[in-house]
């Protein structure tokens, strides 16, 4: 099988890797997370000039269309540049979810808003508990709207949002709504993440316009499809780390003299770090996997190409990023380094959009169906 890229696709992705190279540093980064704002305005409009924020928006609505392996790759660059903007939020979930259900005035409003960089959205689903677990946050119809009750947690970015896109129990199944996040009724606890990055867990108890749901339909299929997508983009987020920390490792062992030799001359370390490069290229073939089943049509191949990818991805994070941090030495933990802020960023990827364990059991449970 032929895993190599169009001219195309390698040019969007080197050139997103030259951009936050240059543009993207770690003292930059540091000056970003020292204020506490979570995001750099800047940036963001930076990154829609460079039409990232419209990669995954159908030519149809003035998109790049680039799909998922356009966003693998451009999410594998901002995996490795430690990008802490909404990207994955807004660009990716809610993009891709607005693409999904929105009608035709919905359409031109929140795609031609989000690809600009004028409005971010995020999507407000997990609810604590099992990721797998039946949406529980209830929108009952009345003459005047919707009325939305329930609690939503961790929702990366919401802060910084102007729309949250609510997932809700409807009669007929589950249905999307666009809410402002400044509406009375929407209580926002912001806190800052392990990787730098800012979430927030929001009580709801408000009405909405009767227009502000995505589609008329039943969204659980829309909404299956837009997570397996932004998981499949977040594996290849956390490829980008592993890529950026196995190097810095490797780079350390050359450099670092000790009794007159580079540590890198250790054979004992020399097998650690071939283990490390063996995690990250089995990683890499799992995230060429979930990709691939993303453009598929079989829902069931899908979530199982994608729940294994965020297993054995999961697994590699930790283990690539434990090395990394002891083969550093005390150096591996500094603000300094940007092996502590990959080591961070693998952690959150464990535990965010389902960890490692619920993602095997959720697998586990699909192999066995399949098989019967």
């Amino acid at each position: 099988m032929d895993f190599s890229f169009t001219d195309e696709q390698q040019l969007l992705q080197d050139s997103i890797r030259r951009y936050l190279e240059s543009s993207y540093t770690i003292e930059h980064r540091a000056g970003i997370l020292a204020s506490g704002s979570g995001w750099s305005a800047t940036t963001w409009a930076e990154l829609a000039d460079l039409g990232l924020l419209a990669l995954d928006i159908d030519e149809a609505d003035d998109g790049i269309g680039a799909g998922p392996v356009g966003m693998m790759l451009a999410a594998q660059a901002i995996g490795a540049g430690l990008l802490v903007e909404p990207f994955h939020s807004s660009a990716v979930l809610a993009t891709r979810m607005v693409s999904a259900l929105a009608r035709d005035t919905q359409r031109e409003r929140l795609l031609g808003a989000l690809a600009s960089g004028e409005a971010i959205a995020v999507f407000a689903h997990d609810e604590g508990g099992d990721w797998f677990a039946p949406c529980s946050t209830i929108a009952t119809r009345s003459e005047d709207g919707w009325r939305l009750q329930g609690r939503k947690t961790c929702v990366y970015h919401a802060t910084m949002a102007r729309w949250l896109l609510v997932s809700a129990r409807v009669d007929e199944g589950v249905g999307v709504f666009v809410v402002d996040r400044d509406t009375a009724g929407v209580d926002l606890r912001d806190y800052r993440t392990v990787d730098g990055m800012r979430a927030a867990d929001i009580e709801l108890d408000l009405m909405v316009a009767a227009d502000s749901r995505l589609g008329d339909v039943d969204a659980r299929e829309a909404i299956d499809e837009a997570l397996d997508r932004g998981i499949a983009a977040w594996c290849a987020d956390a490829l980008g780390a592993l890529d950026r920390v196995l190097a810095a490792t490797v780079q350390y062992a050359r450099d670092r003299v000790q009794f007159g030799t580079a540590i890198g001359r250790l054979q004992a370390l020399q097998h650690r770090m071939a283990d490390m490069y063996m995690q990250v290229e089995q990683a890499r073939s799992m995230v060429y996997l979930a990709t691939s089943a993303c453009l598929q049509s079989d829902a069931h191949e899908r979530r199982e190409a994608v729940s294994g990818a965020k297993v054995l991805v999961g697994q590699a994070a930790r283990k690539v990023g434990q090395e990394a941090v002891q083969l550093h030495g005390g150096m591996g933990m500094t603000d300094e380094l940007g092996v502590s802020h990959c080591f961070k960023r693998l952690l959150a990827f464990e535990l965010r959009m389902g960890s490692t364990e619920e993602h095997l059991a959720h697998y586990r449970k699909l192999a066995q169906s399949r098989a019967a």
